[in-house]
């Protein structure tokens, strides 16, 4: 009896939630306060703290995101909730926009099993290798190939 009961419980161990928190730390009061108009990029960073990245192209939006996951044993983590808050500032430095997104902008991507598709010929190995051999200079009497589809003289 004690042998089963040790047995079930070492089987559902594997069975236990795991949370995972990812990025900045939300706080809603502090997220909401940031007022455009009101607040500047000092208030901000006061406010909020170092934004998790800035904007590549230009100095006008700083970037705080987060998310929190969960998964069971050894499966794969599941997002539970995630929040992208955008603050933009205009050229003096003052917010003129908060935008949050949320788990609406998570998108599920499947890459191909095994070999990415190419266009184009297959060819072997050995037709990689020795495909060229006596086509050294006959390129314009030869027919089409792949980098040059058309066939004929280039100009």
């Amino acid at each position: 009896m004690a042998t089963a009961a040790l047995a079930l419980a070492a089987g559902l161990s594997g069975c236990a939630e795991v949370r995972g928190h990812q990025g900045y730390v939300v706080d809603r009061a502090l997220v909401a306060s940031v007022q455009p108009g009101v607040d500047n990029r000092e208030s901000v960073q006061k406010t909020l703290g170092d934004p998790s990245f800035a904007a590549q192209f230009d100095d006008g939006t700083w970037y705080y995101v987060s998310r929190s996951t969960q998964q069971f044993s050894f499966g794969q983590p599941k997002p539970v909730a995630q929040l992208a808050l955008a603050v933009h500032f205009d050229k003096a430095g003052v917010v003129t926009g908060v935008d949050r997104t949320g788990l609406d902008q998570i998108s599920t991507i499947h890459p191909s099993a095994d070999k990415t598709p190419t266009l184009g010929r297959k060819r072997s190995l050995f037709q990689e290798l020795f495909g060229n051999i006596g086509a050294v200079g006959a390129a314009a009497t030869q027919g089409p190939t792949s980098d040059n589809p058309t066939g004929g003289s280039r100009p």
